[in-house]
Order: structure tokens, then C-alpha cells, then sequence
């Protein structure tokens, strides 16, 4: 099991190498809009592969949404449901 600090963290790593952002990805606030911040929905399809690698889990249709990928807390809020932590 996984503690949202720990996925957070990880998840910020994801953004900074995928994300292609504006703004640094670790120091950004988690409520940030991502989309503001200059992801494209081509890097959010990449920032999506690369944390299905990372916690080896995989995104339902469901959760393939632009409110899911819109920010750190979404995202890690996401993670934490599909690796029960």
C-alpha cells in the first residue's frame, strides 16, 4: 500500500519528465490546473502511460476525463483509488 504523500511525490516526478509544463511540476500547488500550466491533452495522454507504468495499474474508460488529469491532488486522488491506498 501506497500513502498519498508517497503518490503525490511520485506523481509530480511523472509530470516533470511527461507533462511538458510551464511551471516546475515540484513545486507546483496540487490544485493547480495542469492545463493551465501548459499541458497539452497529448502530454496528458503521455503523463497517463507513464503513471500506469509507475503504480502499475491501468485508467478505466471512467476515469479517462480532462477533470481526472486536471491536477496533482486529482491525479493523486485517482492513483490512490486504482492502488487502494
Amino acid at each position: 500500500m501506497t500513502n498519498s504523500q508517497d503518490i503525490a511525490q511520485r506523481v509530480r516526478q511523472v509530470l516533470a519528465q511527461q507533462a511538458r509544463l510551464s511551471h516546475d511540476a515540484l513545486t507546483l500547488d496540487d490544485t493547480a490546473d495542469l492545463y493551465q500550466a501548459g499541458m497539452t491533452s497529448h502530454a496528458s495522454v503521455n503523463v497517463m502511460l507513464a503513471l500506469e507504468a509507475e503504480f502499475d495499474v491501468e485508467f478505466p474508460d471512467h476515469m479517462l476525463t480532462r477533470a481526472v488529469f486536471a491536477s496533482i491532488s486529482a491525479i493523486t486522488a485517482a492513483v490512490a483509488r486504482l492502488t487502494d491506498a
